[in-house]
């Protein structure tokens, strides 16, 4: 089917059911269909024919943005960043879609164009802020959405419609063009039914930003991974610390999450979650609120009355603080993330339940506050903690209602957790060929496993992928006088045998530099290929020290030659 049959069909599908609560505003068929038509003829754009939408506090260029409240409305004249980036990669924007009023909300029912549910049961909450956005991909309405988060708005509503959300590092996706909540804190986030689509999604979206004074780029090694394809340690909060607010079988669920996380090669650590939470209490209960008062001060001063009284009350709250209050949360943040980096030391990625539970619409109509709040207990800190995470599906309960987990990591580790959840979700193809932001290395004799220099490679970070042999064609030689005593490896195309023993080791990009500093004649660092057919690099020898080496081929790597010779 062509691109332009399946968006008519689209529009056909959409004309039967209302716009609301989905969606607050489509575009038009005409103008889907003629940008359908546009793409068909570029096949080689990396998203072309995806559809998507975007939550109503992104700007469209020629479509009104509401950030859910009618009376806010503007038209801009020109689209968010992170839209024309998309639609330059072929993908074809659909619509925009409901939300928490001003983005203040994990439920997805503070809106004056009606609240969105679950997509596997109508009596339940969507999740929140970004409601619509969810449900449109959760639908199958498009192939996938963006939304925002800033306290959870795109994990929560990912895990109550078993979606995938990524919350990326905070100015890694350009806010230019977005309504804000909290201005240092948000971002915007991708929601798909797979990893690999957001992870498509990321990549034609990322990009440093001009026009976005908050837009960052990694510097060489910040999005460095080397645990990826190795042993990892993953860190769980310990059980008294964990809330499931009453529902045991969200808790059930988790324990098997973990045990899954587990089967994968991972290490379970117990950390001190105490300090996530702290750090998310500020979020709430500190003067952040009062940057969300500085978004809107000015609609909020002569329009309030036409606000959800929730979101007013929240945001008005923000009133109460002061320039000194601002300065002591500051303090005490910057406090936790220096305890928080101690917890960092010993794990590389947290794994957590996404939500504790999920809630009917009169469980929240109930209590709006409290409910919300309790959503965001695994949530509310990431961002304030400059941190990334991926929010995956973890199974479902007896009634159908789906449970989600979050994999959690520094900033920039954003690739690397879609990776680890693409493995988690039984993917039996790698998202990514190698880890971000690193480099493999086969080390060959005094740098392997036990070795007197393999501190060299710990030392910087280094991680063990694994042991193998190189492709047939190299020889191994002991060097004449080397100290500690250390092999030379050598290709000779000629030679026909079984490989040499290596160890391939992931080392950050940043670290490898001063790695071959250390390297001393003759020996160097050149591609060595592996009997997998991989190319990675490896220690050479330079041909001039070979003639007073001593030839070890037959042994088959250097352990082998040490025990043989009880050196």
């Amino acid at each position: 089917m062509k691109i332009s049959e399946k968006v008519m069909a689209l529009y056909d599908r959409m004309e039967s059911a209302p716009l609301n609560p989905v969606w607050i505003s489509l575009v038009s068929r005409a103008r889907a269909l003629a940008r359908a038509h546009e793409v068909e003829t570029n096949a080689h754009m990396p998203l072309v024919g995806m559809t998507f939408a975007v939550k109503d506090n992104i700007d469209v260029s020629g479509m009104p943005t509401t950030a859910g409240c009618p009376a806010y409305a503007y038209t801009p004249a020109s689209s968010a960043t992170v839209v024309r980036r998309l639609e330059d990669a072929g993908a074809i924007l659909i619509g925009k879609t409901n939300m928490d009023q001003f983005a203040t909300g994990l439920v997805g029912t503070r809106s004056p164009f009606g609240a969105c549910s679950s997509v596997f049961d109508e009596r339940y909450i969507s999740g929140g802020s970004s409601s619509g956005s969810a449900v449109a991909v959760a639908k199958r309405l498009v192939t996938f959405s963006l939304g925002t988060d800033t306290a959870g708005s795109g994990r929560v509503p990912a895990a109550f419609n078993n979606l995938i959300g990524l919350k990326p590092t905070r100015g890694l996706l350009s806010s230019a063009g977005v309504v804000p909540a909290c201005r240092t804190l948000d971002c915007v986030s991708i929601l798909a039914s797979t990893c690999d689509v957001a992870h498509m999604i990321w990549r034609a979206a990322k990009g440093f930003d001009s026009g976005d004074p908050f837009s960052l780029t990694p510097r060489p090694g910040e999005d460095a991974a080397p645990w990826l394809n190795a042993p990892f340690r993953f860190g769980v909060s310990p059980p008294e610390q964990l809330e499931f607010f009453g529902d045991e079988e969200a808790r059930t669920l988790y324990e098997k999450a973990v045990c899954n996380v587990k089967n994968l090669g991972g290490e379970k650590i117990e950390i001190d979650f105490s300090i996530f939470r702290a750090a998310a209490d500020l979020l709430y209960e500190g003067p952040w609120v009062a940057e969300r008062l500085a978004a809107i001060q000015s609609f909020i001063r002569g329009h309030s009355d036409e606000m959800n009284p929730v979101v007013r009350g929240i945001i008005s709250g923000g009133k109460r603080y002061t320039a000194v209050d601002v300065y002591e949360a500051e303090y005490r943040l910057m406090d936790l993330r220096r305890a928080a980096a101690k917890q960092w030391a010993r794990m590389d990625v947290l794994v957590l339940p996404t939500t504790g539970t999920i809630y009917t619409h009169d469980q929240v109509a109930s209590d709006p506050v409290k409910m919300n709040t309790n959503l965001g207990y695994y949530t509310n800190f990431v961002n304030l903690m400059d941190l990334a995470a991926v929010a995956a599906p973890a199974g479902f309960r007896s009634n159908g209602l789906p449970f989600g987990i979050s994999f959690i990591g520094p900033a920039f580790s954003d690739e690397a957790l879609l990776a680890l959840a693409h493995r988690y979700l039984g993917a039996k193809t790698p998202l990514l060929d190698k880890a971000p932001g690193c480099v493999e290395l086969a080390v060959v004799g005094a740098h392997l496993t036990g070795q007197p220099l393999n501190s060299q490679l710990t030392q910087r970070g280094a991680r063990l992928k694994k042991s193998c042999r190189t492709a047939s064609g190299y020889r191994l030689y002991a060097l004449a006088g080397s100290k500690p005593p250390k092999p030379g490896l050598a290709r000779d195309d000629q030679f026909q045998g079984a490989g040499i023993e290596v160890e391939v080791w992931t080392i950050p990009e940043d670290q490898f530099g001063s790695f071959v500093a250390e390297i001393p004649e003759p020996l160097g660092v050149s591609n060595v290929t592996l009997d997998s057919g991989e190319l990675v690099k490896c220690f050479i020898c330079q041909p001039y020290a070979l003639a007073s080496a001593t030839e070890i081929t037959r042994f088959g790597g250097w352990r082998n030659y040490l025990t043989s010779s009880n050196l």
